[in-house]
């Protein structure tokens, strides 16, 4: 009698060390779920302000070439340059979800290329010492200037929230939840030069 009594009691013991182990794991799979959640948030949260900074740029362009047009109509190519650039730039359209870096490398070359064109016309300004003068061109060059300084610093908290993504669903254990629940790792904007240049501005 005492026996089963003991076989039973030792059962129960077992079964509470069993239930205990998995109470601790349920938890600590819903902590690390929610870390997880919490930091994509916030890395999804700052390619918004990416690609804001980036539309409040390509918002200003068309009235920046339409002054620049009628002081310098003949500079047709450097014109066309640019409104095609940022043609590509804005069709180009990258979901926080689907942030592969090919698809960023893309986003970021094209956002390059017209960082470029737009180099190029405000150097064009230098031969027309009255659109320099214009008050409106003036403005639009000190918006332009404040939105490639907001774009930088866009990028730059873009590229931290990523890594810390990236860090939190690779360190063990996480990166075994990280799997289970699609957690992917993010790409960062790479150091280019050309892209991230902002075009010369004289005042």
């Amino acid at each position: 009698m005492s026996n089963n009594v003991t076989k039973t009691g030792g059962l129960s013991k077992n079964t509470m060390i069993i239930g205990a182990v998995v109470a601790i794991l349920v938890i600590w799979g819903i902590s690390a779920y929610n870390g997880m959640v919490k930091v994509e948030e916030e890395a999804t949260t700052a390619w918004a302000g990416v690609q804001s900074a980036y539309q409040r740029r390509a918002d200003l362009i068309p009235n920046l070439v339409n002054v620049v047009k009628g002081y310098a109509a003949h500079e047709k190519e450097t014109l066309e340059g640019v409104v095609n650039a940022r043609a590509k730039a804005t069709s180009i359209n990258v979901d926080a979800d689907d942030l592969t870096p090919e698809k960023l490398q893309q986003y970021q070359q094209a956002q390059g290329e017209l960082s470029q064109a737009l180099g190029r016309l405000i150097a064009v300004s230098e031969a027309y010492p009255d659109l320099k003068a214009n008050e409106n061109f003036m403005d639009l060059q000190k918006q332009l200037e404040g939105t490639e300084n907001r774009i930088n610093e866009a990028r730059n908290t873009f590229n931290t929230a990523v890594q810390t993504y990236n860090v939190k669903i690779r360190k063990f254990p996480n990166t075994l939840l990280a799997g289970i629940f699609g957690f992917d790792k993010m790409a960062k904007f790479e150091a280019d030069a050309a892209a991230q240049k902002a075009p010369e501005v004289q005042f």
